[in-house]
């Protein structure tokens, strides 16, 4: 019973690692400033795939991966190789350290660094706040960099953190795109692939 628990608790934790705070809007790494041009329409982006993850009876979350062309084409081992916007909306209250906890443990699972998954952990530390059932994050990325958007409200969205680090981006997508995901037909569904 133990071991289902765990499990189902893991797969409830997946669905909410998009979360970001609306109290930081700092960009996350020093220096650079990030430029938005190629996504700053992304609202009007089409629809690649999308996947509801339910465990049991209970629904966690409703996710959306859209594509300027509607189309995701992954390059080798970059799992965003183009502008893609990754929008969740959840079913489900979860606290900041359930969500930094599920995605370290991702991290690893998928053979990244213990000392590179610490690291950026720290940083999303400021972004990750508790969220709340109904609320949606989007997380934007021009295929380098990305932005976190979120939506407390239906009518309500706002830019709440950003990441400048090229291999965060891409560790970041990769927990729901990468082909070494634990969840396979999620990423299936989410990238467009017919069963």
């Amino acid at each position: 019973m133990k071991v289902k628990k765990i499990k189902w608790f893991r797969l409830l934790l997946l669905g909410v690692v998009l979360v970001a705070s609306p109290y930081s809007v700092a960009s996350l790494s020093s220096g650079n400033q990030l430029s938005f041009q190629q996504t700053d329409n992304w609202q009007s982006w089409r629809k690649v795939g999308e996947a509801q993850l339910s465990i049991l009876f209970f629904d966690i979350y409703q996710s959306k991966l859209l594509s300027p062309t509607g189309i995701y084409q992954q390059q080798t081992l970059d799992v965003s190789p183009h502008p893609l916007a990754l929008s969740i909306e959840y079913q489900r209250n979860i606290t900041q350290d359930q969500l930094l906890d599920a995605t370290y443990e991702q991290w690893l699972k998928l053979g990244y660094r213990e000392q590179d998954a610490k690291r950026w952990i720290a940083q999303l530390s400021v972004i990750f706040p508790n969220i709340k059932s109904g609320q949606k994050l989007t997380y934007i990325t021009n295929g380098e960099t990305g932005q976190f958007v979120y939506s407390p409200l239906p009518s309500t969205s706002r830019q709440i953190g950003t990441i400048s680090d090229e291999r965060l981006n891409d560790a970041f997508l990769s927990i729901w795109l990468s082909p070494k995901t634990e969840y396979a037909d999620l990423r299936r569904q989410l990238i467009g692939m017919k069963r």
